[in-house]
């Protein structure tokens, strides 16, 4: 028998300490960089899109990458292609830690429309306050002095 799963993950990080330095000239092309790395590992992109702090993405993982390893690879990986491409000339790194939320396949179009409107979304909210309201949305428990 084969393997089959259907886990819709919402995978956020921010850049180390929150510096907004993701210009959105290049956003685009960091956003494709990470797509290829996906696609590389058998993991289906449904949408990835950030803004000058933070990026979202929206994927399935194939049954054979720990959601783990994925973002370590995404954040060693997408850190040497900004530094060696010079894509953001004040790119320190990312955090460490990520946030990681499953949904249902039916929530699917409306968190696609989420990530793809966080320009307009963080006009009226903060990373900050987005984050904790995921956290709290999923009901995680967490102290928000190890937050960021």
């Amino acid at each position: 028998m084969s393997t089959y799963t259907q886990i819709l993950y919402q995978i956020v990080f921010s850049t180390k300490d929150r510096e907004p330095n993701l210009t959105k000239g290049n956003r685009e092309e960091l956003f494709k960089y990470i797509w290829g790395l996906l696609k590389n590992k058998k993991c289906h992109l449904y949408r990835i899109n950030g803004v000058e702090d933070h990026l979202h993405i929206i994927t399935h993982l194939h049954p054979s990458v720990s959601l783990a390893s994925l973002v370590k690879d995404i954040k060693l990986s997408s850190s040497q292609y900004i530094n060696a491409n010079g894509i953001f000339k004040r790119f320190n790194g990312w955090q460490e830690g990520y946030g990681a939320f499953t949904y249902s396949i039916k929530e699917k179009d409306r968190l696609i429309e989420y990530v793809k409107n966080q320009e307009d979304h963080h006009k009226v909210k903060s990373y900050k306050e987005e984050f904790i309201e995921l956290l709290m949305e999923h009901g995680i428990e967490f102290d928000e002095k190890y937050l960021f």
